[in-house]
């Protein structure tokens, strides 16, 4: 596996584009596994794809931009997102002939493995689906069955997947206004309160703390690299960066 830390330099419209490309390199190459685990350098309201369909798209992101975060589109899909520094993104891709057969099994799998983490880190996690929640998925870590602490996302292939996780470490105090008024032009419903993180129920974590965490569960002993490591592939994230900008 090739494991790369650190926040693209172009921001996260090139952390975005990083992710698919990974995911095609995965699609030509036989057995590639790749692994970036990054804090984000801003603040961003990530919205799927289907979601620049509706007629409160606009409001939305105007709304976003107010709030100060940046509005951009995801590959994966699901609904609108939003976090700030205190995050941890994992985007995780692998080559696989047959990947749409195990979509549902990888939401399960990767869950699980993400709930053990956070029990690591002394938070009483669970895997399902939070009752109000943002983008929601029966597949969210939440604690008590109350309030999201990290959510995912997939895009698969033809002969690859990509598998993103976004780990709220804090801020959610910020998360909650923006993406109420985010979800309100969508359209969509919201609870503010299923909006969670990981210091809320564990005040001494912090996003370099969760980062480790999760490099040890998902990519073991595996040395890992400056995202500046992968040169011309991140130089193309940066060109391909305005596909993911509204």
């Amino acid at each position: 596996m090739q494991v790369y830390v650190d926040p693209a330099p172009g921001g996260e419209a090139t952390n975005l584009a990083l992710g698919h490309l990974l995911a095609r390199r995965a699609e030509r190459e036989d057995s590639f596994e790749a692994l970036h685990v990054y804090r984000p350098s801003g603040r961003s309201v990530v919205f799927g794809r289907r979601e620049t369909r509706s007629p409160g798209f606009a409001a939305a992101v105007r709304a976003a931009t107010d709030a100060g975060f940046e509005p951009l589109i995801r590959a994966t899909g699901g609904r609108a997102v939003a976090y700030t520094e205190q995050t941890v993104v994992v985007h995780h891709v692998r080559h696989e002939k047959e990947p749409i057969g195990g979509h549902d099994a990888r939401f399960v799998e990767i869950g699980h493995r993400l709930v053990d983490v956070m029990r690591t880190l002394g938070v009483e996690a669970r895997l399902g689906a939070v009752p109000g929640e943002y983008c929601p998925g029966a597949h969210s870590v939440n604690a008590r069955g109350e309030a999201k602490l990290v959510g995912t996302a997939q895009r698969v292939l033809r002969r690859a997947w990509l598998f993103a996780s976004l780990v709220v470490v804090g801020d959610e105090a910020e998360l909650r206004p923006v993406l109420t008024e985010v979800y309100g032009h969508l359209g969509q419903p919201l609870d503010p309160a299923s909006v969670g993180s990981l210091s809320a129920e564990n005040p001494a974590l912090e996003p370099g703390v969760v980062a480790r965490a999760l490099l040890a569960a998902f990519a073991g002993t595996s040395p890992t690299l400056p995202v500046s490591a992968l040169g011309d592939l991140l130089a193309e994230a940066d060109r391909l960066a305005v596909d993911h900008r509204v």
